[in-house]
């Protein structure tokens, strides 16, 4: 089999792969593989040039795919590949700009597995670009790329787009067959009191379980104006709109031991070339095994076995990332709005658990807040019950929005915070438009002043 190694990003050296290289070369023969050392290729992408942007890096990889041995410019011969951290998304966006969902049996990629991934980012791109680049288990002492740290920062634009598109994948119908496996250790060594982040409970240091894994869901929120929240002064409710969508299972392994990198505890560069007995190179080149769906499901099985065993005793935390716009497609500005999580019967601020709240980001491009919540502690919520309220601004004058609440009455919140998983919602509020705000005098009316209108108070219908 062919092998390809893909790293994350700012990286400068190929050292950055460890030894799992020759790891999985030793052990390949023990699992009926056919895996030489010959047959693996280290990936060199360059990231830590501001104008290189994550589309940029895909469709160079296209380029330097078709030349290497035994491929052309009209066919990329079978082959498998290891990402490590940022090098997850950049062979994710690879997949979907040159095959897609719809060609996804033409994909010449079988088994994608994705260590320490940042499929939905990381909490430490927020930090901004000269910051990061001093954190040495990230990086190696190179200022990162800007476009890509906005790729990076959570709730961005690339991450909710891709996230969306691999929503019609079929995997393993396809004979594709990816894979998450990612770290919920810290290394000491990397320890800086003044980043919390660094040493976030639920994450590898760097990434966050909720931002590796490719199980996650996306819901719509509508507001409903025909309808208003009991005891709600001027509040309306949320309803979801469609379906919650969800993707096919992408089976998850969690390792208590490792962290995001480093040559102590990284869960790619502290494999040594002799340690064939380590847990990652056993679940990697089982994963490699795998060439149905039945094998995948069993996979999907046995890594989340593990995954149970490994967080037994710790806790699990989830990710939600809301983006508040209103139905003209006006996006509400960060400053403009307010949301609460509710809970209980009485849904109330007041009911949620005590430690449920662990981090709060906004995105300074995109708008979108991002809540890291504990998960078993959100299933703990009073009643079974919890909700949203949303009050956007401005909440009166000419042009305005009421207060939107979206009350569960059913659906639980183990179902919405789920351990281990992102949650993007999209919430989309009306815009109401006072009538004054355009109106007609005859011609033969005597001519006036309009400066001091004020609202009427009527709304124009909803379309």
């Amino acid at each position: 089999m062919r092998l390809i190694f893909v790293h994350g990003w700012s990286v400068t050296h190929t050292d950055t792969y460890g030894g799992l290289p020759d790891a999985l070369a030793n052990k390949a023969n023990d699992f009926n593989l056919n895996l030489d050392i010959q047959h693996i290729y280290l990936g060199k992408y360059i990231s830590f040039h501001d104008e290189v942007s994550v589309d940029d890096i895909a469709r160079a990889m296209d380029r330097a795919l078709r030349d290497l041995p035994s491929n052309s410019n009209n066919q990329i011969k079978p082959f498998s590949c290891i990402t490590h951290s940022t090098g997850g998304p950049v062979v994710r966006a690879w997949v979907d700009r040159f095959y897609g969902s719809r060609k996804l049996l033409d994909l010449p990629l079988k088994h994608l597995v994705m260590l320490a991934p940042a499929n939905h980012g990381s909490s430490l791109a927020a930090l901004g670009k000269t910051r990061v680049g001093r954190i040495k288990s990230w990086f190696q002492g190179v200022e990162p790329g800007q476009r890509v740290l906005d790729w990076l920062c959570l709730g961005s634009y690339g991450q909710w787009e891709l996230n969306q598109q691999y929503l019609k994948y079929d995997y393993s119908g396809k004979g594709f067959f990816p894979f998450v496996l990612t770290g919920q250790g810290i290394d000491k060594k990397f320890y800086d009191f003044l980043n919390s982040y660094l040493v976030e409970d639920g994450s590898d240091g760097v990434v966050r379980v909720a931002g590796a894994n490719m199980n996650y869901q996306y819901i719509s929120l509508v507001q409903n104006t025909n309808n208003v929240i009991k005891n709600r002064p001027l509040t309306y409710e949320l309803i979801v709109k469609g379906n919650v969508k969800k993707p096919k299972r992408v089976p998850l392994g969690v390792y208590d031991s490792y962290s995001h990198s480093g040559k102590k505890m990284g869960i790619m560069r502290s494999i040594k070339s002799d340690d064939t007995g380590s847990q990652v190179v056993t679940d990697i080149l089982k994963c490699f095994q795998v060439k149905t769906a039945g094998d995948y499901s069993n996979m999907d099985e046995e890594l989340g076995d593990l995954s149970s065993a490994e967080q037994a005793n710790e806790s699990k935390f989830c990710m939600v990332v809301f983006n508040i716009r209103d139905d003209q497609g006006n996006r509400v500005h960060q400053d403009d709005f307010d949301l609460f999580i509710l809970a209980g019967n009485q849904y109330s601020p007041d009911l949620l658990p005590k430690g449920f709240f662990k981090d709060r980001q906004m995105n300074e491009k995109t708008g979108r807040l991002i809540y890291y919540l504990n998960a078993d502690k959100m299933s703990e919520i009073k009643d079974g019950k919890f909700g949203l309220r949303i009050v956007a601004r401005p909440s009166k004058g000419f042009s305005y929005y009421c207060a939107g609440e979206f009350q569960s009455d059913g659906i639980t919140a183990r179902n919405i915070f789920k351990a281990n998983e992102t949650t993007y919602i999209d919430i989309i509020l009306q815009r109401f438009v006072d009538k004054n705000v355009f109106r007609f005098d005859s011609a033969t009316d005597k001519s006036d002043s309009f400066k001091r209108t004020k609202p009427s108070g009527e709304a124009l219908s909803q379309d």
